[in-house]
């Protein structure tokens, strides 16, 4: 970084009072914004799988989620997450600097080097095998599997309006483990789950890139906010209720019951709440909504672990 270089506290989807941000000091400030710690929603829709497959699985035995598993997701999507966005600035900090949101990115702006940002992702990297490695052999390797649509995600904007399908394949990719982790396999409630995530993360994501649209029609980023343009209400409201319909066949599959019952009606309730919502949304209600979706996959998560810790205590 050079020595006149004045780096933003926040960056604009940031959240300029997180504490991440007022205890970081500067010199590690780019490396914050690099992993995304400064905006935690992304490991938080990144874990919604993981949480959520772990309770569903714990719902198939009547017990409630394991919490040693849920601790290792937590890590490994904050790790994670981190190293997915350092390895998509790398690669995307030429199209980052033409896009007003981005451009004061640590790596378009100068403030960290291509160099260095390379060795930050081999760290972060270690770290999420570290944690991988804890869980057993299938879903070791299934981790591992996870890295080829995790490599090709960045590009995909670049050659298709569809890089949320991509985005999906990834970020959905822990309803898979989730449900391994207990099993040593997977099962028909675990692909459905997936199918499911993959529908909501495509939805989700879509709400996020109505933020770029205009910017990225210029630089030529493609996404299905261009794709879907002024019909982003049905398009985002298709996704999502394929993703409520698919979350449910993997409820019921699983053993359901009345409070993973109701954890999915709520969670169909918000995603139909958002929709209400995204008709002419400005950039700033579209990022509500798409942060919104943290507390969603909570609701879906928190039937399933009631559920499961129900059947224990009864059982």
């Amino acid at each position: 970084m050079s020595a006149g270089t004045s780096e933003p506290k926040a960056l604009p989807d940031a959240r300029p009072q997180s504490l991440i941000l007022r205890v970081t000091p500067e010199f590690a400030l780019p490396y914050v914004q690099l992993a995304r710690l400064d905006r935690p929603i992304g490991w938080q829709l990144l874990l919604a799988p993981c949480w959520q497959a772990t309770a569903l699985a714990g719902v198939a035995v009547h017990r409630g989620p394991d919490p040693w598993h849920l601790l290792l997701f937590l890590i490994g999507a904050i790790v994670m997450r981190g190293a997915g966005c350092t390895y998509n600035d790398i690669l995307d900090r030429d199209l980052d600097a033409g896009v007003s949101r981005t451009k004061d990115r640590p790596l378009p702006s100068g403030r960290v080097s291509p160099r260095a940002a390379a060795l930050f992702l081999v760290a972060e990297a270690l770290t999420g095998l570290a944690v991988l490695l804890c869980f057993n052999r299938f879903s070791i390797w299934l981790g591992i599997a996870s890295l080829l649509v995790v490599a090709i995600y960045p590009l995909m904007k670049r050659v298709t309006s569809w890089p949320q399908a991509a985005l999906g394949l990834a970020f959905s990719w822990g309803a898979l483990i989730g449900w391994s982790a207990r099993f040593g396999a997977l099962g028909a409630p675990a692909l459905l789950l997936y199918a499911a995530a993959f529908c909501w993360t495509i939805g989700y994501d879509t709400i996020y890139a109505l933020q770029d649209a205009r910017d990225d029609a210029i630089v030529g980023i493609r996404s299905t906010a261009r794709l879907f343009g002024r019909h982003a209400r049905f398009g985002v409201g298709a996704f999502y209720l394929l993703a409520a319909l698919l979350a449910q066949a993997a409820l019921l599959l699983a053993g359901g019951g009345p409070l993973a019952e109701l954890g999915w009606a709520a969670f169909a309730a918000h995603l139909a709440w958002q929709i209400s919502r995204l008709d002419g949304a400005s950039e700033a209600t579209a990022l509500m909504l798409f942060r919104s979706n943290r507390d969603a996959g909570l609701l879906l998560f928190g039937g399933l672990a009631l559920q499961g810790c129900l059947d224990a205590a009864i059982g």
